[in-house]
């Protein structure tokens, strides 16, 4: 793996509940447990779903011209299973697209439908990797609590 390859955030506790989420440009996130305003890891990962295919659609759509309306919702529902297990079912990504009348809103629109399809099956790092069942590693920093 190089360095070009790895992607990673970092994730600062800023008082009980309450979180910074922050890249390596400088960006940061407000995450919390949903008890205020921030955004939940479950909200963050339906954004990183929509998210990613909307920049796909939208790159390649907006050469033809810019949307009057573009819109992504991203929903799942959160179930326990039997073994009391917490994940997402039934996700889905909405796209509310509106183009302007005309031969090139015309060729927008004939685009959406094929990128979208690529960003699903090919594209979209976020969806492949939730699609695939990607393993997840957890551990402690060995010098951690020092």
């Amino acid at each position: 793996m190089t360095n070009e390859s790895i992607r990673s955030v970092e994730i600062e506790r800023t008082s009980a509940g309450q979180y910074d989420v922050r890249n390596v440009r400088g960006g940061v996130i407000p995450m919390g447990s949903g008890d205020d305003e921030r955004f939940t890891p479950v909200e963050l990962l339906l954004a990183a779903l929509g998210g990613c295919s909307g920049i796909d659609v939208d790159l390649v759509a907006s050469r033809k011209t810019e949307p009057s309306r573009f819109v992504i919702r991203v929903r799942g529902t959160k179930v326990k299973t039997e073994e009391g297990e917490n994940r997402l079912e039934n996700l889905e990504i909405e796209f509310d697209l509106t183009f302007p009348d005309g031969p090139e809103g015309d060729r927008a629109r004939q685009v959406v439908p094929r990128v979208m399809r690529q960003s699903h099956d090919k594209l979209c790092t976020v969806t492949r990797t939730v699609e695939t069942g990607t393993p997840v590693a957890t551990f402690e920093r060995e010098d951690a609590g020092k």
